[in-house]
């Protein structure tokens, strides 16, 4: 179905276009070529960091960390529940057990008290999700991780730009995962980065996802690696994003404070932002006070022309991640509440107007909170 206002598209410019007709006209098309340095090197500028590698995909971005920590069979590592099943498949490939952890209610990030309660003799890392754009509480990640030795592996998938404090995600762990796909924040059509402040981890990095070669021999190989380089392609694309990333993400929180304002009055609210961190809404989410009227919600705004998308569905209740007995109420009762607007930078405040108009006619229908016309929520979400 074609949707007048898609959940989400990239702003793609002249300048990707003219990068990868570089990449054609040289021939430097596949994992070699000046654009792989030059989106690394942007990128890792932009963090502040020592070492960002490129990588195929997010997925793989974060099964690269854990294999290069030395995660393996026998250790247990902690992962959020709700958020996208990547992270929990990545941790399965290494042959690790995935021990999942509930969410904190208000802002939808890991529960750092609950990982504590989850800790055994055999966990080894925890990897905080920075959801929807959201910050975890990595001060209370970062003590709890010194205090019992754990690896910290950042799932920054969703997170480009998010800063808890004044310190952008990807930079407190060990390592930093961050997805490119064509919804994110900045993408390269599929793609992935991994980050760390470690000359010694960046190396190893380098060499497993390069098919394990050595240094200084040809073709000699001294680990079993993966083929997980990016393409010099996907790099020009994302080397032309990182130009306009700024513009991106102050245009998202724009977008946010939009939807959040014209919506205030209405029973749902969005993803709040927590005190002392920076939302960069790679979504703007809203989460309804009942969940009986999500499905209904989007079926409304599906007719008018309006994608949205339910938040994740929580890991465990997937058929290979069932584990009888364990409860999860706090991220069983956002996934079934939550609900992913629009959210895409060239989206107009006009745009938005009319999406909000939709969500509030649904509301008017139902005899609730039907106190603003969707005429009048139009024109706050405006200019």
């Amino acid at each position: 179905m074609h949707f007048r206002y898609p959940v989400y598209k990239p702003r793609l410019t002249n300048r990707e276009r003219e990068n990868v007709l570089d990449c054609f006209d040289t021939t430097w098309i596949s994992s070699k070529g000046k654009y792989i340095a030059e989106f690394e090197d942007r990128f890792a500028h932009y963090l502040g960091i020592d070492h960002a590698l490129s990588v195929t995909n997010g997925t793989i971005a974060i099964h690269l960390a854990l294999q290069a920590l030395g995660v393996g069979p026998g250790d247990e590592v902690l992962v959020p529940t709700l958020s996208y099943i990547a992270c929990a498949n990545a941790v399965t490939y290494t042959g690790a057990k995935v021990v999942f952890v509930d969410s904190e209610p208000d802002f939808w990030q890991i529960d750092v008290a609950d990982a504590r309660r989850k800790i055994t003799s055999r966990t080894k890392a925890i990897m905080p999700v920075h959801l929807y754009g959201h910050a975890c509480d990595m001060k209370a990640v970062m003590t709890l991780a010194r205090g019992h030795n754990l690896l910290v592996v950042e799932d920054c998938a969703e997170a480009i730009g998010t800063k808890h404090g004044d310190q952008l995600v990807g930079t407190f762990g060990h390592v930093g995962c961050f997805s490119f796909f064509g919804n994110k924040t900045i993408t390269t059509g599929e793609g992935g980065m991994v980050v760390t402040h470690d000359p010694v981890l960046a190396d190893r990095l380098a060499r497993l996802k390069g098919q394990g070669l050595a240094k200084g021999r040809e073709y000699w190989h001294d680990l079993v690696g993966y083929n997980y380089r990016m393409t010099n392609i996907c790099a020009a694309i994302g080397a032309a994003q990182m130009e306009g990333i700024h513009q991106v993400l102050a245009r998202k929180r724009t977008l946010a404070a939009l939807y959040a304002e014209a919506l205030r009055c209405l029973p749902l609210h969005l993803h709040r932002e927590q005190q002392g961190t920076s939302h960069s809404y790679w979504m703007a989410s809203i989460l309804l006070d009942e969940g009986e009227h999500r499905d209904p919600l989007r079926a409304h705004l599906r007719a008018a022309g309006v994608e949205t998308r339910p938040l994740f569905y929580p890991i465990h209740q997937m058929a290979m991640y069932l584990r009888p007995g364990e409860r999860y109420p706090v991220a069983d009762s956002l996934a079934s509440r939550g609900i992913n607007l629009p959210s895409y930078p060239d989206l107009t405040d006009d745009d938005v107007g009319e999406i909000i108009a939709a969500i509030r006619n649904y509301f008017s229908e139902q005899g609730a909170y039907a106190d603003v016309s969707p005429e009048i929520a139009y024109s706050a979400a405006g200019p």
